[in-house]
């Protein structure tokens, strides 16, 4: 990194410190970055309590060289990273913790100076030695991460369902579905989000912006977003299981529109019953949803499936995986088997050849330098295949993955299998 810039980090304070006004600069960094509006203080005070509870580092890049008259000061930061922990689901209801990496911005005049490249390999290096098995992250262009060991390990649809006549499911209702005030997601939301969370791979646990975002508590502007509306899924005993946010498009919208800011269903039939709910709404004739599971039911549960006019398949997670060793002695597998993985990494926190026997579905994982690989990937690849979203197979077929051993890569594809399709929720 050139000699003219110096990183800082820190985390988020109150407003009665001191300190307070270097995150105010900091979010400031990020919004250039994001090519966001100039933020309100209202606003910017809940990110901060947000940041707080979430124990959010950041990190920023300043210019220690004078600044040019009229541009920018140099108190905010001419690049931007930030990270937090929670908790992936990595399949079986198996958790581990991951480095969630975001709010990673270079300002347009400060490029190719080496930025974003010490910013990640100290952050990694950091998170490595502090234990932490791999790193995540959410990718706004896709040409950037691969090369520091990300690979893509989850994806989701943008779906256009058509609600009107043909919208019909095959499904017997066991539960029921109610209105409520949106603000009893604030503290609904959370529980029947980790119950959704514990069941599916691929998921990881919430920041505290959702609770709040998917209430209608935080709108972009920094106060409450009145257009949200919100139906709770009650299971046979009544116990809340599930629930659907959303907003009305307006009536200028053709034709008349539902967005789905939320949908978390801890049960396929609360996932099933909110679709019947929103699929019955009175003169609504579509319901569009940005994140919707790739491997989705709903398309199985629809007697005229080719109401889901159109989808848009997507990256969402990319896995970054810093301990191999940890990491897949930590999986439970779908199938007994042996497997030797020749892996590179071009940071060299992951290289190596690593031995992987499975008996019982549980793993012993030794490294083995002097083992014949059965498979050589990247570190991104293993990423890739390790929840099971994305088949070996697949990528042997592309050269990404090496094959030295007839079939192991099939071999690979079915001891990844997880219970059932990989999907994330939570953008971060």
């Amino acid at each position: 990194m050139a000699k003219h810039y110096e990183i800082r980090r820190f985390r988020a304070a109150g407003k009665e410190s001191s300190e307070y006004a270097r995150g105010v600069s900091w979010l400031r960094g990020v919004g250039i970055g994001f090519y966001d509006e100039q933020h309100k203080d209202e606003f910017i005070d809940k990110v901060m309590a947000m940041y707080r509870v979430d124990n959010r580092e950041m990190t920023g890049v300043y210019q220690t060289n004078a600044v040019a008259p009229h541009a920018v000061s140099a108190d905010v930061p001419v690049a931007t990273f930030a990270t937090l922990r929670k908790n992936l689901n990595i399949g079986y209801g198996r958790q581990l913790e991951a480095q969630l990496v975001t709010a990673v911005t270079v300002r347009g005049t400060h490029r190719r100076q080496g930025l974003l490249r010490r910013m990640m390999t100290e952050d990694l290096a950091a998170a490595k030695a502090d234990g932490v098995p791999f790193a995540a992250l959410t990718a706004s262009e896709a040409s950037i991460y691969g090369r520091f060991g990300f690979g893509v390990a989850t994806f989701e649809r943008d779906i256009k369902v058509e609600t009107g006549p043909r919208f019909r499911l095959r499904h017997e209702a066991s539960g029921s579905v109610e209105l409520a005030d949106r603000k009893e997601l604030l503290e609904l939301a959370p529980a029947v989000f980790e119950r959704t969370h514990d069941a599916t791979p691929g998921s990881i646990m919430r920041q505290e912006a959702y609770r709040l975002r998917v209430s209608g508590t935080l709108a972009r502007d920094g106060g409450e977003d009145n257009a949200i509306r919100c139906a709770l899924h009650y299971d046979a005993s009544g116990t809340v299981d599930g629930y659907v946010s959303y907003k009305f498009a307006g009536w200028e919208t053709e034709p008349a529109t539902v967005e789905i800011v939320d949908l978390v269903a801890a049960t396929d039939a609360a996932y099933l019953e909110l679709w019947q709910f929103l699929g019955s709404m009175d003169l609504i004739r579509r319901v569009t949803w940005k994140e919707a599971p790739v491997d989705n039911p709903l398309a199985w549960a629809l007697e005229d499936p080719r109401c889901i006019e159109s989808s848009d398949h997507a990256d969402m997670l990319w896995l970054r995986v810093l301990d191999p060793v940890r990491v897949l002695g930590a999986r439970r597998y779908s199938t007994d088997g042996t497997l030797v993985l020749r892996v590179t990494d071009s940071l060299g926190f992951a290289a190596g050849t690593y031995a992987v026997e499975v008996t019982g579905g549980e793993a012993t994982v030794t490294e083995a330098a002097d083992a014949d690989p059965e498979l050589s990937l990247d570190v991104a690849d293993l990423g890739s295949i390790y929840l099971g979203a994305v088949c070996p197979v697949t990528l042997k077929a592309a050269g990404r993955i090496t094959e030295h051993t007839p079939g192991a890569a099939l071999t690979a594809r079915l001891m990844f299998a997880v219970e059932r399709a990989p999907h994330c929720l939570t953008h971060f």
